[in-house]
């Protein structure tokens, strides 16, 4: 398969992303099967791009083979039908490069690229050497904090770097999506809510929480966006969105963790995650499953 242009995976970065969340099973195994069930709803539900990450994917808990392996397992489930953005773990520039060459024979198509600085260890020109490093290998995706000399030293020098997932303050989001959004489009993480206030500023893609359960509620927040109905956006924000996240800070486990239990509500993978990362219990998914019950999302659908 051919691999796509720096302009080609810019255009495509819009609308749903699925940021992949490992499943695991019981015992602590990467889950295959779920993990393959969660790429062909996120596509089928409208997503685009399937997006690994050091958060979501869950990378702590992870070994550099196991991301090698999932990486690989991810391609092959997408098939072609969606952007395939690997991560990286925060190697050093000659591991990044490495695993660089790694995911551009398997077929991903972006790495998001971490790199490590540990208390002002790099500076902002050593870091631009490391993701131009990277970026001759495969198109870059920056992410998180990542200083403004930088940025314009990558601006300059590296067409290779080519968009941005944004996981800090509002107004570094605001401030990068408006000086580099035509060069870098962006990716909102967080939720819903979170996106809306970055739509102004051109932000056109945002991690969608629902995606990976009931895609039906995503499809209805991109629908308002792109028909101008911001009225509409916000009241699917409101309905759903919002009072998951508010449910996310007090359950067990924290949100990941309400995630992978929506997972398994919906039935699509189970809620188990690797120790000492907390799961959820039983009366957890009974509580879950009645929120989606109450605002009409779970009728019926079985419980792996």
């Amino acid at each position: 398969m051919a691999k796509l242009t720096p302009d080609e995976v810019r255009a495509r970065i819009r609308g749903a992303v699925c940021s992949f969340p490992t499943p695991f099973t019981r015992d602590g195994e990467i889950d295959e099967g779920a993990s393959r069930r969660v790429i062909d709803l996120a596509i089928s539900g409208g997503s685009d791009i399937i997006l690994l990450t050091y958060g979501d994917s869950l990378f702590t808990i992870l070994t550099d083979e196991e991301v090698a392996r999932l990486t690989k397992l991810v391609v092959e489930q997408t098939g072609g039908r969606a952007l395939v953005v690997a991560a990286d773990r925060m190697w050093w520039t000659g591991k990044a490069v490495e695993f660089a060459t790694y995911c551009r024979g398997v077929g991903a198509d972006v790495l998001m690229v971490r790199p490590p600085d540990w208390g002002g260890s790099a500076t902002p020109e050593s870091l631009a050497a490391h993701y131009a490093a990277v970026a001759g290998v495969m198109p870059v995706m920056l992410v998180g904090n990542v200083p403004f000399r930088t940025l314009e030293v990558l601006a300059e020098r590296s067409p290779g770097v080519v968009a941005f997932k944004e996981d800090m303050g509002m107004d570094y989001a605001y401030r990068v999506a408006r000086q580099y959004g035509d060069r870098w489009p962006m990716i909102a993480g967080g939720g819903k809510a979170r996106h809306l206030m970055l739509w102004p500023a051109g932000v056109g893609a945002s991690f969608s929480i629902h995606i990976h359960f009931a895609p039906e509620v995503t499809q209805a927040y991109w629908k308002a966006l792109w028909e101008g109905d911001l009225e509409e956006a916000r009241r699917v924000v409101d309905a759903y969105d919002q009072p998951l996240f508010r449910m996310g800070e007090t359950f067990p486990g924290g949100l990941d963790s309400l995630i992978h239990c929506a997972m398994e509500v919906f039935g699509v993978a189970s809620r188990w995650r690797r120790p000492p990362f907390v799961s959820a219990g039983e009366e957890d998914v009974e509580r879950l499953k009645g929120f989606f019950q109450d605002v009409g999302l779970l009728k019926g659908k079985p419980c792996r």
